[in-house]
């Protein structure tokens, strides 16, 4: 079936075996003072090892005073690369070609991070920042074309295959070509050419240095999404440029910051959202296109290939959650793949917060050596309790140490309230987690016990060495007069498919689970309104996610009551207080979200008698990226 993404292709004189490549992601591994650690380098390795044919590392820095995080690596310095070279050898070693991209923030930086205020072509704020950048004089800007090409030449001389400028995304190389960043009225603004001269001066420089067939790669954002910001058809006319300046391939991506939510698409948003722009750019120029963006299966790519809407596919996220998605997917083990369910809460949640990149669906991102599995000395009889995707991920992972497991879940089928998580519009990807876990369990050999409520006879009876207790949580019902009637129930009551809906709900708890099962119920037109008694809605949520779920929302008029306290449930109606005063909304049915108690009884009965664990929301409510790692971890000590 695969055929089109294992072809061999080329870009300028490099040879890549396959069509696969791992794009630029920051991960944050890198050290504060910009050099390669070994945890950087082992993720990168690891990638290698799975298959890939060209593997892009996350965007260097040219200037320490142009990072835009904390932890990001560095090209500024002769001295800092011996450790590229040993990444760009243990790559090649492993069977991968290797880029590294360059770049500077500009004012997506910060004297936060560099002690700086940040430099751009124009002192304009970008919407998204707090500081409002220091304009550059030309001199400073040379200076800049300077350290580009010195780091392009470093990155040769370290043995790298070809490099990638980031010209995307709102950092330094975009602000210059886009009037949405670029005021200028000299040589290097008011004007089409003049927003481009800051790139082409630096590919004539760096091909000065490192010659006319080092391979360049140049990332563009093919529409800024932003008013007065670049659009298609004005990268289309770029493209062209950057090929006659000897541009090898293009990676064409697409927004800047105050777009930022559509750069990595969060679960709800279509595949291969960018892929239109590729095939776009690729009608107009003679050079190998990559499309890049929530292509999250390779039969996906393969399409995309054939289709004609690019040349090499690039696979982010894909990568994090399987690094060794080529080689399953070229032995046809696609039941073995672990797929990328895009919920951005590892990768650019843990980022926007200045933390190292992790994966909910694999715990090993960037843990490669600390979280391998290896066999365990002594083997132990071991239950786990509770089959969601907590209790699944700690069986399994005791079973491939050799363990005897047996997985024991009350209800009739795995996945507990993972299940319904995946149940409101656009998050079926979810349920990826869920087939790929059943499968892992049957070739870890893990015995599955379904409609088995465990009890202490039963864990008495089976007399194990190690219980893990992973048996989630129960929703809150509050104590709401009225709470009680019969029209009132619980989100995983509606998620469940135990409800006849009606016309005119009301969701109270305006949450994760809250909004989107008001979501649910609006796209299965019925009128629903939220009660919330935050300020807001969602607030719990990842931001991408969160910036799309509140636009369905408005899209479905779906009635927001912020800081707002329920007082009663009536028969018809409920009451609620609004910072306005009483307000009598109309309810033909009520739901509850307002929260999730652990379910700590079954622990409770076997305190001092086993040695237990208790993880996920049966200790404390959390996030699944959470409650996933617990569980990895304390499978690796047993």
């Amino acid at each position: 079936m695969l055929k089109k993404i294992f072809e061999p292709g080329r870009i300028g004189n490099l040879e890549v075996k396959n069509r696969l490549i791992v794009p630029p992601m920051l991960t944050e591994f890198a050290a504060e003072d910009g050099r390669l650690t070994e945890r950087y380098i082992r993720y990168y390795e690891e990638k290698a090892k799975g298959g890939w044919g060209l593997i892009i590392c996350e965007d260097n820095v040219v200037d320490p005073y142009g990072a835009g995080f904390k932890r990001i690596a560095g090209l500024w310095s002769d001295d800092m690369m011996e450790e590229h070279t040993e990444l760009v050898e243990r790559v090649h070693k492993a069977g991968a070609k290797i880029a590294v991209q360059v770049y500077h923030a500009g004012r997506e930086s910060s004297s936060v991070i560099t002690g700086r205020r940040p430099v751009a072509p124009s002192p304009v704020q970008d919407p998204t920042q707090e500081e409002t950048p220091k304009e550059l004089t030309n001199e400073e800007v040379r200076e800049l074309v300077e350290k580009f090409a010195q780091a392009i030449r470093r990155c040769k001389e370290a043995g790298y295959d070809a490099i990638e400028l980031h010209g995307a995304h709102g950092y330094l190389i975009n602000q210059f070509m886009s009037p949405f960043s670029n005021k200028r009225t000299d040589e290097y603004g008011g004007n089409f050419m003049n927003r481009l001269r800051f790139p082409i001066q630096i590919i004539e420089r760096a091909k000065a240095l490192v010659g006319e067939h080092y391979p360049i790669i140049f990332r563009i954002s093919a529409d800024e999404m932003v008013e007065g910001g670049l659009t298609i058809e004005d990268t289309k006319i770029i493209a062209q440029i950057l090929e006659e300046k000897g541009v090898a391939a293009l990676h064409v991506s697409a927004g800047v910051y105050k777009s930022g939510a559509i750069v990595s698409a969060p679960t709800v948003i279509k595949t291969a959202i960018f892929s239109d722009y590729a095939k776009e750019i690729k009608r107009v120029v003679n050079i190998p296109v990559f499309t890049v963006n929530k292509i999250i299966y390779p039969m996906v790519a393969e399409s995309l290939l054939k289709e004609g809407k690019a040349d090499f596919i690039a696979m982010g996220r894909a990568s994090i959650a399987d690094p060794y998605l080529p080689m399953k997917a070229k032995q046809g083990k696609f039941d073995e793949i672990i797929y990328c369910i895009g919920c951005r809460q590892g990768c650019q949640g843990k980022i926007a917060m200045q933390e190292s990149v992790s994966c909910l669906v694999n715990p090993k991102t960037g843990k490669e050596v600390e979280y391998e599995i290896k066999e365990a000395e002594v083997k132990k009889k071991v239950m786990v309790i509770g089959g969601g995707p907590v209790g699944m991920e700690a069986a399994i992972v005791a079973s491939k140490r050799g363990h005897e497991v047996t997985l024991y879940e009350k209800a009739d089928r795995l996945g507990g309230q993972w299940l319904l998580a995946a149940i409101p519009p656009g998050k079926e990807l979810l349920n990826t987690l869920t087939v790929w876990q059943k499968g892992e369990l049957q070739r870890a050999g893990v015995t599955v016990a379904l409609n088995t409520e465990v009890t202490k006879e039963l864990v008495v009876s089976e007399d194990p060495d190690e219980v893990i207790i992973a048996t989630g949580a129960n929703p809150i019902v509050p104590p709401i007069p009225g709470a009680d009637k019969q029209h009132v129930f619980t989100a995983n009551d509606v998620l469940q498919g135990k409800v006849d809906l009606k016309d005119k709900v009301v969701v109270i708890g305006g949450g994760l689970v809250g909004a989107e099962t008001a979501d649910h119920i609006a796209v299965h037109n019925k009128k629903v309104a939220i009660v919330e008694m935050l300020p807001e809605i969602a607030r719990d949520m990842e931001s991408a996610s969160k910036q799309f779920l509140l636009e369905e929302l408005k899209k479905y008029e779906v009635p927001c009551y912020v800081n707002s306290k329920v007082l009663e449930i009536k028969d018809s109606t409920i009451v609620i207080e609004t910072l306005e005063g009483k307000k009598e909304l109309e309810a033909s049915q009520v739901v509850l979200a307002i929260g999730s108690r652990s379910n700590k009884s079954l622990a409770k009965t076997l305190e001092n008698q086993y040695k237990i664990t208790v993880i996920g929301d049966a200790s404390v409510v959390g996030k699944a990226l959470d409650g996933i790692n617990l569980a990895y971890k304390t499978a690796l000590v047993i």
